[in-house]
């Protein structure tokens, strides 16, 4: 990394040096399913390969502590702006934080419905103790997934997954399976790893 010019790895994966590993590793994936070879209308192999290798050196602890050495002294100003934090990383993380809790939850229900689909409420207290969250915001979660129809609070007061709901998880399901192939296809392999 020293002997080569500078590249501004975070301006590749398009996120602030104070983000942490799950923007990071959304970031990545959102910028490699936009200009994988395979993609349509956005391929850009330079891009591609720019994404991967700034994702391999900033996922890396060890690696990205001495990168940020580097990135600090040609870049003193962003420091500057993201040891003051930032309302909208905030925002970003809660969004995402809360798109987690929501996977979470309908996971948890459509196992639920799985295993007794006659009777597949979910009392909202044991849901709520498995996201670790406030009442204001396991509140904000159920009316969510309610107006989306995801779930539906049943004649006995406790929580069900509807056939909506159980559509998307199967969509996110396979979505995130054919993700995580197209990646190990992608990624090259790390220095050092043996090569058949």
């Amino acid at each position: 990394m020293i002997n080569q010019p500078f590249v501004d790895f975070y301006s590749v994966l398009r996120v602030k040096p104070s983000c942490d590993a799950k923007a990071l590793e959304c970031a990545y994936h959102d910028l490699l399913k936009m200009y994988h070879p395979d993609h349509g209308g956005t391929v850009d192999t330079d891009k591609f390969n720019r994404i991967i290798e700034a994702y391999r050196v900033l996922r890396n602890p060890d690696k990205r502590a001495e990168y940020d050495l580097l990135h600090s002294q040609n870049n003193p100003d962003e420091w500057e702006f993201s040891a003051q934090g930032d309302e909208d990383d905030l925002d970003v993380r809660s969004a995402l934080t809360d798109a987690d809790d929501h996977a979470r939850m309908l996971m948890f229900l459509y196992k639920k419905r799985r295993e007794n689909a006659q009777n597949a409420g979910v009392v909202g207290f044991y849901i709520q103790k498995l996201l670790n969250c406030s009442d204001d915001t396991f509140e904000f979660h159920k009316w969510y997934l309610k107006e989306k129809g995801f779930i539906v609070v049943t004649e006995h007061g406790t929580l069900a997954i509807t056939i909506e709901g159980i559509d998307h998880v199967i969509s996110i399901s396979r979505s995130t399976r054919a993700e995580k192939l197209m990646i190990a296809k992608s990624s090259p392999e790390e220095p050092g790893e043996a090569q058949a």
